[in-house]
């Protein structure tokens, strides 16, 4: 990666109280200990407007969300499905600016669950890799997703990212090789464990494949496994996460988004929460996430399950 030698690590801002990595570790615990998988939605940056975006954060995090993933718009998104196209081009023509973004990001994320962009390695390289990363982590990004960029040309990002407390999430497919699943089975963070051979996307029904394909990251990797790419419905987001240590719902809250564009911020509480009370175990009592608990130490109220 270009522009990262001889570049001074600068230290990071008060608006986190610990290193992304901590916070994501934290996450998965907190999420753990009630019995129950992570919960990590995704919105897209920009829309309906990046003024929204911070709302929408906050909105999450009171549902019990206990990561938000935030998609960074680009045009020409190879992993994503037309409902995530869709939403991406709108905040594009919309006139979304990626500096805006970390902006926006900086001022939700104090109130916000951990926060994990999800951005294709255009954009980064386009910004400029080391000045992408340093304004991530100085607005309290905790991770990066970047679903074009093979493990085997990641080094030099992810070492860039670590040096700053980030996580650089791997990610593994029905299709990936036992060596692959071997080369990402330890490490900070969680594996993101890609579903389905294909887009995101909104699926009436969950493959039976899913659930076997949950079993085998499981069995072979060490650290937490977020399973996403088309679980749609609370029903979905509970069988998944009976199997993997987190659950990813993108495409679904995408579309409750876009039906309520006057209120997305009550779209988001509204379907997290829906998703949160599928996934609490029967036998236990609605559990709170880490940020709910950050909150409650701040002195201020928790959310309502």
């Amino acid at each position: 990666m270009k522009g990262t030698k001889g570049s001074e690590r600068r230290e990071a801002p008060k608006t986190t109280a610990s290193s992304g990595t901590a916070r994501i570790a934290a996450a998965f615990a907190s999420a753990r200990a009630g019995k129950r998988a992570a919960l990590m939605p995704y919105v897209t940056a920009g829309y309906p407007t990046l003024a929204s975006l911070g709302p929408q954060l906050r909105a999450a995090g009171r549902a019990g969300a206990d990561l938000v993933e935030v998609g960074v718009p680009f045009s020409d998104p190879l992993a994503d499905g037309p409902v995530v196209q869709q939403a991406a081009e709108e905040a594009l023509r919309g006139g979304y600016r990626l500096g805006e973004l970390f902006s926006a990001i900086r001022e939700a994320a104090r109130d916000a669950p951990p926060l994990v962009l999800l951005t294709y390695i255009n954009p980064v390289l386009a910004y400029g890799a080391e000045r992408f990363l340093d304004e991530a982590r100085d607005a309290g990004v905790t991770g990066l997703i970047v679903p074009d960029l093979p493990l085997v040309e990641s080094g030099a990002l992810g070492r860039a990212a670590a040096r700053r407390d980030l996580v650089l999430v791997p990610m593994a497919a029905p299709t990936s090789t036992d060596a692959h699943l071997a080369a990402v089975a330890e490490g900070p963070g969680f594996v993101y464990g890609v579903s389905v051979t294909g887009v995101t996307g909104v699926r009436e029904r969950l493959d039976p494949e899913v659930l076997a394909f949950a079993d085998r990251l499981k069995a072979k990797i060490r650290r937490p496994v977020a399973i996403g790419f088309g679980i749609s419905t609370p029903n979905q987001a509970r069988e998944v996460g009976a199997r993997a240590d987190g659950v990813i719902i993108g495409s679904a809250l995408v579309r409750a988004i876009g039906q309520r564009l006057s209120c997305p911020e009550a779209a988001v509480e509204e379907f997290v929460a829906r998703i949160r009370q599928a996934m609490e175990p029967d036998d236990a009592t609605p559990t709170r996430s880490v940020f709910d608990n950050r909150r409650i130490a701040a002195g201020e109220e928790g959310p309502e399950r």
